[in-house]
């Protein structure tokens, strides 16, 4: 049937508008103009910048979905995208047809044959093509322009709408995911102010001022417990991305076999356990900001894959053949320094320039003079609101206690400290009274501060960092002096804590598999002993 009448016109009409609302709805608009247009093969393609994309088709091989033709490679695909109208080439025409090979209603070279190809117009944009293979010659000549022209309409609109909806869905699960993760334990949206009026945290701020609105990958190095996490919210919401999610992954917590999934996402059936498809935290950070927390934790086969995706903006979800492209900003964290472990072998030098564009560095607490009492303030703000106190406040001689130490674990250390002063101080106070009462911390509410080991707590690790380790008569190597302050806190804390790995990650700020990870690295054991 070549020549529809008005009547059956109006009937693919609202075969079309049928088929947008299923989830077939492109194979469905194939089989509605099939039923009026007979042909071998038919084909719906969407231009995406300069190359076609099938989206459906029949009477051609399967494969065919996955090519990529790109228009200035296909004089007849050229032809037809730079027409108003439908485009009939000739039963002989010598230009080369790029589904020869392809259409199963014949082996190898298409022989003369019908081919038409009808550009989609929405709003005087090209959105995409309609192509129809017939193996008898001529069976396209008796179609009218004004038939032809309908039927584009009809399919132009279908598509726009077919696109819309499934732009729609994607956008709906996309924000679903997204939700997903940022109610996951530990993903709470993040206060991003900065506390701090040091020249250390003036400098920093201004950093982040300067390179925040761009798109640059960025590296933000410092100390466990320094607030890495919070310059990195801070970054995103000073970016042209505030208005989409920062997605938070904490590389050190995840297992080394499941990575490169929660990275990149996966099939069902790629792996054992995979039951089901599962969207990567990039894909679900897309059009905003990841935050790699830990980045140096990376395994060296996965450091290569983010490469990749820093290189060229796609990625390879597990199980799939094809790629899919992102448009994700970057932002990357570490306590280690990364330059050391490229020179060790431990982190690839390519990906450490790649993410080291923009470096920021995050002073450690010691040397913010003056944000003690501010940090203070903002903390005991805080607590008060938690415990329900009306009012919070420290004793001069804890202030000045707090003003002198060390800060080991930096400022997520002085937070935790106020926290479990706060709950001492409180203990003592009934339960009506903390409503009406100043709670005041002295330094008796807290044990790291306590004038029987504060000296030897506060002091002992700097001590053995700059006076026992330091000659002027020998050269001092950085990475040992570090490695060694490091153990030495580590020991002298897990002895503090009477080898509990947990609350010794608490009291040093870090995550609880890192200090052992660490401390395997360190040569450091704790042995169990049964009486």
């Amino acid at each position: 049937m070549n020549n529809p009448t008005d009547n059956q016109l109006l009937e693919l009409s609202l075969e079309l508008a049928q088929s947008v609302s299923s989830k077939q709805r492109f194979d469905g608009l194939l089989t509605a103009v099939r039923k009026f247009i007979t042909c071998d093969a038919i084909v719906l393609l969407v231009l995406k910048g300069d190359y076609l994309q099938p989206l459906a088709l029949q009477g051609l091989r399967r494969g065919t979905m996955g090519r990529q033709f790109v228009i200035a490679e296909h004089p007849r695909f050229l032809a037809v995208c730079q027409s108003m109208q439908a485009v009939r080439f000739e039963a002989d025409s010598n230009l080369p047809d790029p589904y020869d090979g392809l259409v199963l209603a014949t082996d190898g070279d298409l022989p003369i044959h019908a081919c038409m190809g009808i550009p989609l117009y929405f709003e005087q944009q090209l959105i995409g093509v309609l192509t129809l293979d017939s193996l008898t010659p001529e069976v396209f000549d008796s179609l009218s322009q004004r038939t032809l022209a309908l039927i584009a309409s009809m399919a132009s609109i279908s598509l726009h709408t077919a696109l819309a909806l499934d732009l729609l869905e994607t956008n709906i699960k996309h924000s679903k995911e997204v939700m997903r993760v940022l109610n996951e334990p530990g993903s709470q949206g993040q206060q991003s102010n900065l506390v701090g009026q040091s020249a250390a945290m003036e400098k920093l701020k201004s950093e982040i001022a300067l390179v925040a609105p761009s798109n640059y990958s960025i590296l933000i190095q410092g100390e466990s417990g320094t607030g890495k996490e919070l310059v990195a919210h801070s970054i995103h919401q000073q970016s042209t991305r505030s208005d989409e999610a920062i997605i938070h992954v904490n590389c050190a917590a995840l297992p080394e076999n499941l990575i490169e999934s929660e990275l990149f996402g996966h099939a069902k059936g790629a792996f054992t356990g995979a039951a089901q498809k599962r969207a990567g935290k990039f894909l679900i950070a897309n059009g905003g900001t990841i935050f790699l927390d830990e980045v140096g934790e990376l395994p060296l086969a996965v450091q290569s894959k983010l490469l990749r995706v820093l290189q060229s903006n796609e990625i390879q979800p597990l199980g799939y053949d094809s790629t899919v492209h992102v448009d994700v900003r970057v932002i990357a964290a570490t306590n280690r320094d990364l330059k050391t472990e490229v020179e060790q072998g431990h982190f690839r030098a390519d990906l450490y320039h790649r993410l080291n564009v923009y470096p920021v560095t995050v002073p450690p607490l010691r040397e913010r003079e003056g944000d003690i009492a501010l940090l203070v303030g903002f903390f005991n703000e805080r607590i008060k609101r938690k415990l329900g106190v009306n009012q919070l406040k420290v004793s001069s001689e804890l202030m000045a206690r707090l003003e002198h130490y060390f800060w080991p674990g930096n400022v997520r250390e002085l937070e935790h400290l106020l926290s479990r002063a706060a709950l001492k101080a409180c203990a003592k106070v009934s339960m009506q009274d903390r409503h009406r009462q100043i709670v005041t911390l002295e330094i008796s509410d807290c044990d790291e501060l306590a004038p029987e080991g504060a000296e030897e707590h506060a002091k002992a690790p700097r001590e053995l960092a700059l006076t026992e380790q330091i000659s002027t008569e020998q050269s001092l190597n950085l990475r040992d002096a570090v490695d060694d302050y490091q153990k030495a806190l580590i020991k002298q804390t897990l002895h503090h804590y009477q080898g509990n790995w947990s609350q010794a990650a608490k009291h040093l700020g870090v995550d609880r598999a890192n200090l052992v990870r660490l401390s395997k690295r360190l040569g450091i054991r704790v042995e169990k002993v049964v009486w």
